[in-house]
């Protein structure tokens, strides 16, 4: 596995994740205050695209990675619960660098 794809799925998942935090304040604002109707419309639809290419980088990655159907599920979700990407990103990143080509020295290099 490249270390791109890892890469790929980082990057998405914080700006993911980042666009949800902006997302649920401007819905307490559209909600709870009565303002920023339009701007909460720009977010809520970036947030979507956005959200649509976290998909797909996930999965490309779980794909590589082998996970199994449950655990591919929970990341793919984790971008629709606020600050729950940040942390899945984490284990994700600690699971996956291993099996990143190059990453880990075989016994006969250390």
């Amino acid at each position: 596995m490249k270390s791109s794809v890892l890469t790929r799925y980082r990057v998405m998942a914080y700006v993911t994740a980042v666009m949800l935090l902006v997302l649920s304040t401007c819905m307490i604002f559209k909600y709870g205050f009565d303002m920023g109707e339009d701007v909460t419309f720009v977010v809520s639809q970036t947030h979507g695209v956005l959200y649509i290419i976290y998909l797909i980088f996930a999965f490309d990655l779980g794909s590589k990675a082998r996970w199994p159907f449950g655990k591919l599920l929970w990341i793919l979700l984790s971008g629709t619960i606020p600050f729950a990407a940040f942390f899945v990103e984490r284990k994700v990143v600690a699971e996956v660098k291993p099996l990143i080509s190059g990453a880990a020295p075989t016994p006969a290099q250390a």
